[in-house]
């Protein structure tokens, strides 16, 4: 009985043993089977968008063992060490996850990150009404890798900061403008910059006056046939509020 089995240990044996007071001899051979591992990946890589990917996972193993590669999203991608991407886009960052067996043992399976920078491109721009007094909110949101820096302009060009009726508040993908008690002052044309290493975007909103409902007050009046067939004026007000009707006999 051989203890802790290595694989120096693989090849001919030749066994030796008595039967009926007779020596025997049979002859077997040693096959060391050893878990499938990967023993060298790729390590977490980040590039802009547009550009290739060469990933690679080296595994050993008796018998040899087999390489996948997949994405938890996507499912099996391809077989073998190596994996290339042409022209990556940026839906295509994700985990890639290497799997390797040899029907030994349990798969092993190692990770790698590819991340995928792009330039900002802003999602969520619109124009807002506002009332004098009353609060808005002007949103900017763009997507991009890594994530954007906001800056807010008004209509001469001169960057918005925060006063005491106004603040800026920038959030991970977003950029807003909070305003709390809208003036006239407030009122005008603001552009949202959305900017990373990768490049600039831009888009403008407006924030304007709402305009406000007037109800005229009026009276008419016209003839109508009241009961018995009584000739009669009927009146007719609106005071902005409601609306009354009184009818009286010209008879």
């Amino acid at each position: 009985m051989r203890n802790k089995v290595q694989v120096t240990d693989e090849g001919p044996y030749t066994c030796t043993f008595q039967a009926n007071n007779k020596p025997r001899l049979t002859h077997v051979y040693l096959i060391v089977q050893v878990p499938a591992r990967i023993v060298n990946i790729s390590k977490d890589v980040s590039v802009n968008e547009g550009e290739n990917v060469n990933l690679f996972c080296l595994a050993v193993g008796r018998p040899e063992p087999t390489v996948t590669w997949k994405v938890h999203k996507y499912g099996l991608l391809s077989d073998g060490e190596f994996l290339d991407i042409t022209e990556i886009k940026r839906q295509q960052a994700a985990d890639y996850e290497c799997v390797t067996h040899n029907g030994v043992a349990p798969a092993d399976q190692r990770k790698v990150r590819v991340t995928v920078n792009y330039p900002p491109i802003i999602t969520d721009v619109k124009n807002m009404p506002a009332h004098l007094g009353k609060t808005v909110i002007l949103r900017c949101e763009a997507m991009a890798v890594p994530a954007a820096t906001f800056e807010w302009y008004r209509d001469d060009h001169r960057p918005v900061e925060s006063d005491n009726n106004l603040r800026v508040k920038h959030e991970k993908t977003r950029s807003l403008l909070l305003f709390s008690n809208v003036t006239e002052k407030h009122f005008g044309n603001y552009t949202c910059f959305a900017s990373n290493r990768l490049g600039t975007s831009n888009a403008s909103m407006l924030l304007f006056r709402k305009a406000v409902r007037l109800l005229i007050p009026y009276q008419t009046k016209f003839p109508v046939n009241l009961n018995g067939g009584l000739k009669g004026i009927e009146w007719q007000s609106c005071t902005g509020l409601f609306t009354t009707t009184t009818s009286m006999s010209t008879e």
